[in-house]
């Protein structure tokens, strides 16, 4: 009985594995299929999605240029408000301190001036000139102890009135900076709510266009584009020129250009160059 369970267990063990392999397959397929159609299209056909692609990223870019310096100075001021709240909370902090410092400080004037009645009254009854001396000594003592006491109580004032006057302070940039980047945010939120939509669609259309690049290419392309200052992966060809870094391209490489029997990149700049013709815009003379 034990052995007909065991051997179940191994079969249905086996079918489980079986899926998960089948499922991994399947999976593997599709994304060989993608990029085997990514790759049976033409030299053309890549580099007119490839053009496609650049102009919805650019799109997005457009998009993220209106917005500007604005999230960089929400940052910048929500950085600035959190650290005036934790100076602040800090000033509050030491003035509680010095408040305790103080408070032990009038302790010990308290106890100072007790021991000091104690010991005036003792000398009322004393015996010799050494019991004088010794009690004047401690009286003398406790005397210097109320001054000191009394020295660091004002020192103790000073620092808890400089303290109260940077709260003062700080609490009326805080109010500052917190009407600063309410504005912003609104100011923000307005510009995104008017381009999120836009934008969402551009970047569904940009990932959808993805899939039909090859792998390579795309990520090339990427990388040229991240590393180009104006974003340009992909640009035509502009009065012999290459219309990214506008250095000059040779009669003979124009010439393969327009071709298009392979992907060309411009040697100075490294961004893929495509016929003008082919990516559907007018030449400047």
């Amino acid at each position: 009985m034990a052995k007909k369970e065991q051997a179940t267990e191994t079969t249905e063990t086996k079918k489980a594995k079986t899926v998960k392999t089948a499922t991994k397959a399947t999976k593997t397929k599709k994304s060989a299929k993608r990029s085997e159609k990514a790759e049976d299209l033409s030299i053309e056909q890549r580099l007119e999605n490839l053009f496609n692609l650049q102009q919805l990223l650019t799109e997005i870019d457009k998009i993220k240029t209106l917005r500007g310096e604005l999230p960089y100075e929400v940052q910048d001021l929500e950085d600035e408000v959190a650290g005036l709240q934790t100076r602040i909370h800090k000033y509050h902090g030491d003035m509680k301190e010095l408040d305790t410092i103080v408070g032990q400080q009038r302790i010990k004037i308290t106890d100072s001036n007790a021991l000091i009645a104690k010991y005036q009254e003792q000398l009322e009854n004393v015996r010799n000139n050494r019991e004088y001396d010794s009690l004047s000594k401690e009286i003398e003592f406790q005397g210097l102890e109320v001054e000191l006491a009394e020295k660091k109580i004002k020192e103790f004032a000073y620092e808890v009135k400089n303290l109260k006057e940077e709260i003062e302070k700080s609490d009326v940039q805080l109010k500052e900076r917190k009407i600063d980047l309410k504005a912003k945010k609104e100011e923000l939120h307005e510009i995104v709510s008017e381009t999120k939509i836009q934008e969402e669609q551009l970047r569904e259309e940009a990932k959808q266009l993805e899939v039909s690049i090859e792998p390579r290419l795309l990520a090339s392309f990427k990388r040229i584009r991240k590393g180009a200052r104006n974003g340009l992966g992909i640009v035509t060809i502009q009065r012999d020129a290459c219309g990214g870094c506008f250095s000059k391209i040779p009669p003979q490489r124009q010439l393969d250009i327009k071709q298009r029997k392979k992907i060309i990149v411009c040697e100075n700049c490294g961004r893929i160059l495509i016929d003008p013709d082919l990516a559907g815009v007018g030449v400047e003379q």
